[in-house]
């Protein structure tokens, strides 16, 4: 299940995930101080496992638009107002197989709430993989893949609008969010 962070608790294990997964695949650590919103994938156990981060976009702001012409696609520059980032997707390595579909489904479920079309990201040439062929993502590559901050990354352009619209063509697809306080976190004494 996932959940949007609502309290510093949540916080610092939404920090603790994403800072975990960076410093095993050696990124450089970046803090957002614009943000949407964020949301962690908490298993049934109460464990905190997963992080997604979503902040706006703007082209003729945007740090992202060194890496790839993201503002010059079509599905970017017909509404720029409908495209967000999606930023900090992380899975503790134990989490990566049996969570990624709640990680995907936290940012369907963003996407859908506050009206955006297309998310814009860089990712792990392995992880995109992954969403391309597991998960069949609807994605375009905005650009060839380039060294930043620590790794490849492939800029990568989401069509959001197409899964929340088409919801059983994803079968990984689960809007099980918390509705309630989630359980206590058994991870929190490792912070």
């Amino acid at each position: 299940m996932f959940k949007q962070i609502e309290n510093d608790i949540e916080a610092a294990l939404f920090n603790f995930i994403w800072m975990t997964a960076w410093r095993e695949k050696g990124f450089e650590f970046e803090f957002s101080t614009d943000v949407l919103g964020r949301y962690v994938v908490i298993t049934p156990q109460g464990e905190y496992v997963g992080s997604a981060e979503f902040k706006p976009y703007t082209p003729t702001d945007s740090p992202l638009e060194a890496i790839a012409p993201f503002g010059a696609h079509p599905s970017v520059a017909a509404d720029p107002a409908k495209v967000a980032e999606i930023d900090k997707i992380a899975l503790l390595k134990e989490s990566r197989g049996a969570y990624t579909s709640e990680l995907l489904s936290s940012a369907v479920h963003f996407a859908k709430e506050n009206g955006y079309h297309y998310f814009v990201s860089l990712l792990e040439p392995v992880f995109y993989r992954a969403l391309r062929i597991t998960y069949r993502v609807p994605m375009e590559k905005a650009g060839p893949a380039k060294f930043y901050k620590g790794d490849q990354v492939i800029p990568v352009i989401f069509d959001m609008k197409r899964m929340y619209e088409n919801p059983e063509q994803y079968e990984w697809l689960s809007f099980r969010e918390f509705a309630m306080n989630p359980p206590e976190c058994s991870a929190l004494q490792s912070i």
